[in-house]
């Protein structure tokens, strides 16, 4: 597959770039993908959840009623779950949500997603630039210049570049990453992808390891 590469007011170059089938032409793994996106969610998550248990609620211990004659059930602490402010039964507790995958995997979902995107044309190779300085103001006008303000977009570059990064991290539905830490999550969380040039063949060698 060949892609024209644009510059960044969207007008075409006169340069192509040949993607490769291995990375962008690929047949989907839709499952590797879920496993891939699963990771990545539980890996961001804290785990610190934690409610107190009938043995850790700071109250009396004293039997609350007689044993008989009160024409109720027995009740023998105001710790039981069945009062309020109670213990809570198996409550949450701190714990680790983190698991592994293997790296053939990971590198197989990468692929599943950038081959499904170049199928459905969600992607653009954009020329390789810059800004002078972090200027919000540039990144929309390179935005709208693309018909793209409105669309979650992810820019992919080379290397990262301070100028660039700051420019876009304010604006909504934007994601900024480099060739070395693609994930899957962000792959498939935008609408276009949009590639520097240089990235692409950083990309492919890469996923093609």
């Amino acid at each position: 597959m060949e892609l024209s590469v644009l510059d960044i007011k969207g007008q075409d170059t006169g340069k192509k770039v040949a993607l490769a089938e291995t990375v962008f032409g690929i047949e989907p793994n839709q499952h590797v993908v879920y496993l891939d996106v699963k990771q990545y969610l539980a890996n961001q998550r804290q785990g610190t959840h934690k409610s107190k248990e009938r043995a850790e609620v700071s109250y009396s211990t004293r039997k609350i009623k007689r044993q008989k004659g009160t024409g109720g059930a027995r009740a023998g602490s105001i710790k039981s779950p069945l009062f309020v402010g109670g213990g809570r039964v198996f409550g949450p507790r701190p714990r680790d949500y983190s698991f592994k995958l293997n790296k053939k995997v990971k590198v197989l979902a990468r692929k599943s997603v950038l081959s499904a995107k170049a199928k459905a044309n969600g992607i653009s190779i954009v020329e390789d630039f810059t800004f002078d300085g972090p200027k919000t103001k540039q990144y929309l006008s390179f935005l709208s210049a693309f018909s793209l303000t409105n669309k979650k977009t992810l820019l992919i570059l080379p290397n990262h570049d301070d100028n660039v990064f700051l420019s876009g991290r304010n604006i909504p539905k934007v994601n900024i990453t480099t060739a070395d830490s693609v994930n899957t999550y962000d792959l498939i969380n935008a609408e276009v992808l949009l590639i520097s040039e240089a990235a692409v063949s950083k990309l492919e060698n890469l996923l093609n390891k």
